[in-house]
């Protein structure tokens, strides 16, 4: 390779889809910069992935990208549930759901709620922010090799346009090049779970005459289920656009010019129930669905993130938010580290952490897949569903699941990643639990607390604690944010209502909390403690102990830091 160097930056993402994107746009907000590399001239053309969940929409809120996001989306604002029928013209149908959040209940849970945003509609809204925070984005351009060693990673690239060769140097690698990623390939890593699914071909078409046809449904998809000609119905537009999912079997010798207009036309018409629709075919891709997750995010200065390190079935929409879940997860340690403000053993938690979440939800997505009867897929028999409900169950995933193992002081290493009942009560692990506050008279989430700094929740006439944590924060060159919430005059943040429930934790007076930078609780308080002494719980750096009610920070030599700490502290 190469040795002239003619960039150097903190990453190099490659891979500028959805999650490579969403880690620009996350790195940027916390001020690293970085060099994402798409070989791709520009964004998605083709309406995909169009389901944001609620966490997704609660990290872009954070990042500053929702409105605009909800501005993309707003022609299927108002389209909901899943529709299954035989015909369009002459069969009502069955609602598999009729509503993402029925009765509105997801207003006690979070700020912000489901987005139906196409990958087309979405990937330049997110293009557009992370530049307007100093992202360097390069289209047309492909990394044909890189190699590693203890300082960083070194990458060729290729302008497909001109064929002009640079080099780049980065401390770190985040590989978002999608599911037959190249870089998972050259560090050998493997992959495990069932595979293929099953395959479909994207049809994109015009027809003015289907919105007669489909009247007043306004649905997220419609499950077509003439044996004769099966598929998948997605709007576009409510009016004339739209995408038909066709069964693909190349196993049994299909291949893609297989599905020529003439044929894409009739399979639609079929589907649909009029045999005299006008349909003009605009488009076709092919894609599979797939079950696999890699067995490791990390090769030393590379990570895995979206479809590079997990492909899952569609049905609840999990694959992507699942990736920019993950983008979240690894920027703000990344950034912790090359901040000089945690060492790089943090960043060994980012496995720890995604990595069970991956397997779970992939699991979950099949079972759902199999509860839905997705057109082209057979479940194995006595597959189960995803339980709680259809859309309790995607709820559960979104907002529920824990990390029990990796940066987390207090969780339970054996407890479920996804649990069955979604408690929401902020145990170690687990998501923050929303609440809306006041700041300077201005409502606020509890959400919207969490994103650059480590957090202290105390009460208002917890001072002490607040003091002390500001201290230690100060000595420890920490990224700390400390809050009081009360009436007290010394509260930042006051109560917008007294009202508790599944949204705002009833606690006893005086809890503390630690929250980290993605909005997961790393520590909190505990019911008992031996010689009436507390912990301030903090993940990285490691926790402190110290008489209750003390704001003097203990001893240097009280409780030692783990060698990467000290490593970090000393350079």
């Amino acid at each position: 390779m190469n040795e002239e160097v003619d960039h150097h930056v903190p990453v190099l993402i490659v891979g500028g889809s959805l999650v490579g994107l969403s880690a620009s746009l996350f790195l940027g907000r916390l001020g690293i910069p970085h060099m994402l590399v798409e070989k791709h001239a520009g964004t998605s053309k083709h309406p995909r992935g169009r389901g944001n969940n609620v966490r997704t929409m609660e990290l872009f809120r954070v990042a500053g990208a929702e409105q605009a996001i909800r501005k993309a989306a707003s022609t299927l604002a108002d389209n909901h549930g899943i529709l299954q029928t035989s015909s369009l013209t002459d069969d009502e149908g069955e609602w598999l759901f009729k509503e993402i959040d029925p009765g509105g209940g997801l207003a006690r849970f979070s700020p912000s709620g489901w987005c139906l945003c196409s990958q087309n509609d979405l990937e330049p809204v997110l293009l557009k922010s992370a530049r307007g925070l100093g992202g360097d984005i390069r289209f047309s351009t492909e990394m044909l090799s890189f190699d590693q060693d203890a300082e960083g990673v070194t990458a060729l690239m290729k302008n497909r346009d001109t064929g002009a060769h640079t080099t780049v140097r980065a401390e770190y690698l985040i590989a978002a090049d999608g599911p037959r990623s190249p870089v998972r390939e050259r560090l050998g890593i493997r992959q495990t779970g069932p595979g293929d699914l099953f395959h479909n071909v994207s049809i994109t078409f015009n027809s003015r005459a289907l919105a007669d046809a489909v009247g007043d449904r306004r649905f997220i998809c419609c499950y077509l289920t003439n044996p004769e000609a099966d598929g998948a119905l997605l709007p576009v537009d409510n009016v004339e656009k739209w995408v038909f999912h066709a069964p693909w079997h190349p196993e049994q010798g299909e291949t893609l010019e297989d599905f020529t207009d003439e044929r894409c036309v009739s399979h639609i018409r079929r589907a649909v129930g009029d045999l005299d629709m006008d349909v003009e075919i605009t488009g076709r891709a092919p894609w599979h669905a797939a079950e696999r997750v890699a067995e490791r995010y990390a090769s030393e200065r590379v990570f895995l993130a979206g479809d590079s390190a997990h492909e899952m079935s569609p049905t609840g929409a999990f694959g992507s938010n699942t990736g920019i879940q993950d983008a979240h997860n690894l920027a703000w340690k990344l950034a912790a580290v090359l901040n000089g403000w945690a060492g790089p053993g943090l960043l060994q938690s980012y496995e720890a952490e995604r990595l069970p979440v991956a397997q779970a939800t992939s699991a979950r997505a099949s079972a759902r897949s199999a509860e839905h009867s997705h057109p082209g897929y057979a479940p194995a028999p006595g597959a189960g569903g995803g339980g709680g409900g259809r859309q309790g169950g995607v709820l559960k995933v979104a907002l529920g699941y824990r990390y029990p193992r990796g940066a987390v002081i207090g969780a339970d290493p054996a407890g479920p990643v996804v649990p069955e009942q979604m408690a929401m009560a902020g145990e170690p692990g687990s998501r923050a639990p929303h609440m809306w506050l006041l700041r300077s008279g201005a409502r606020t989430s509890t959400l919207d607390l969490y994103e650059r700094s480590f957090v202290l929740l105390s009460g208002a006439a917890e001072d002490a604690w607040h003091r002390a944590a500001t201290s230690v924060a100060e000595r420890l060159a920490v990224s700390l944010d400390s809050y009081r919430i009360g009436k007290d005059p010394h509260a930042e943040l006051v109560p917008r209502t007294a009202r508790t429930g599944p949204n705002s934790t009833a606690r006893r007076r005086g809890a503390r909390c630690w929250c980290g930078p993605t909005g997961m609780w790393r520590g909190g308080p505990r019911a008992r403690w031996p010689n009436r002494r507390r912990r301030c719980t903090r993940s990285w750096p490691p926790c402190w102990t110290w008489p209750e009610g003390s704001h003097t920070p203990p001893a240097a030599g009280a409780r030692r830091a783990p060698p990467w700490w000290r490593a970090r502290r000393a350079r």
